[in-house]
């Protein structure tokens, strides 16, 4: 059963954090966050998304967040952000102005009514904006700069400048979207303590909110990435694409550190369904079902799981996402 949505005016503070703290692996600073939802009657959060190919399993991991923060009453905003696509070399502007027609139809196939969309080429031009990236380029490093897009820009041993310039830019959009929250994957880390550091500089600050990173389907060491065969899964492959690319996918018996798809059933399966069912025939074991992640670790950890059983229910219950989705981006 997929989970209903909770209604915001009965929650306590307590239970506004526990939804945001859900499935996140820092808040920088808590206490800041507790304030805020104490002290502010309207609190916003942002996230954004580069628009250069359909979205993935990877992106689905901050999307679900963003709905844990909508239930909590949060105002979500979502950046398309097609100016930093085009600095960080993701294609050209008729490419990326194609892909931000996708992710729209995506965002909305997903279900998510209540975000406001917002493109970077709407404000990143004006005045304002622009001094405000140029007062961080004052403030910051060519190192720290270097470091920040490690994990984010392609080919960072040979950066442009324009890559350098895309750290501010996503600092800048925090204070000119005019929100609380910035929220990102870990990779996005070190562009937002840039923005905490410069609070004075930019006379803005926010609290800053990061999720895990789904480990590569093909094994550690490296991130899920669609652009990289096997290692992820985006909402327009079909049901066999799906299916291969999960049976082939690194999920070692028994481990549970860095395994894809433990991290899949908890990021994005757990959140989704009240409760999850791993089918099996009698002489396996039988049907096993479960009401929260926790559980399923702990009898993955004890080898009373195989892979290819997990496997299997990973792959169900992705195409229950998935389908829907892709019938209505294909629309």
């Amino acid at each position: 059963m997929v989970k209903k949505a909770v209604t915001n005016s009965k929650l306590s503070v307590d239970e506004r954090m526990e939804l945001i703290k859900r499935n996140t692996l820092e808040i920088v600073s808590e206490e800041e966050l507790l304030n805020l939802l104490k002290k502010k009657k309207e609190i916003s959060v942002y996230c954004g998304y580069e628009p250069n190919g359909p979205m993935h399993l990877g992106h689905f991991v901050t999307i679900l967040k963003l709905m844990d923060l909508d239930k909590a009453g949060i105002k979500v905003k979502i950046l398309l952000a097609d100016v930093h696509a085009l600095l960080n070399r993701k294609g050209s502007k008729e490419d990326i102005a194609k892909e931000v027609n996708n992710w729209k139809k995506t965002i909305k196939a997903v279900g998510f009514d209540n975000a406001e969309i917002v493109l970077g080429s709407d404000f990143q031009f004006k005045e304002k904006y622009q001094m405000d990236v140029m007062l961080l380029a004052q403030n910051s490093t060519i190192q720290r700069g270097l470091r920040s897009m490690q994990e984010i820009a392609r080919d960072v041993e040979n950066a442009t400048i324009s890559q350098l310039w895309y750290p501010l830019m996503q600092v800048a959009d925090i204070k000119h979207l005019g929100v609380d929250i910035a929220l990102g994957g870990m990779e996005q880390r070190k562009v937002h303590m840039i923005g905490k550091d410069m609070s004075k500089v930019m006379n803005y600050d926010f609290v800053a909110l990061h999720t895990p990173l789904i480990t590569s389907l093909k094994g550690p060491g490296q991130k899920m990435s669609k652009s990289l065969p096997g290692s992820g899964i985006s909402i327009t492959d079909s049901y066999d694409e799906i299916k291969k690319t999960i049976n082939g996918a690194y999920c070692p018996e028994g481990d549970i550190t860095e395994n894809p798809l433990l991290q899949i059933m908890k990021l994005i399966i757990f959140p989704k369904f009240e409760k999850v069912e791993i089918k099996r025939s009698d002489k396996f074991g039988g049907n096993l079902s479960f009401g929260n992640y926790s559980e399923l670790e702990k009898i993955y950890s004890e080898k009373k799981l195989h892979p290819m059983d997990l496997k299997a229910c990973a792959t169900e219950y992705l195409e229950k996402i998935i389908a829907p989705i892709r019938k209505n981006y294909e629309k």
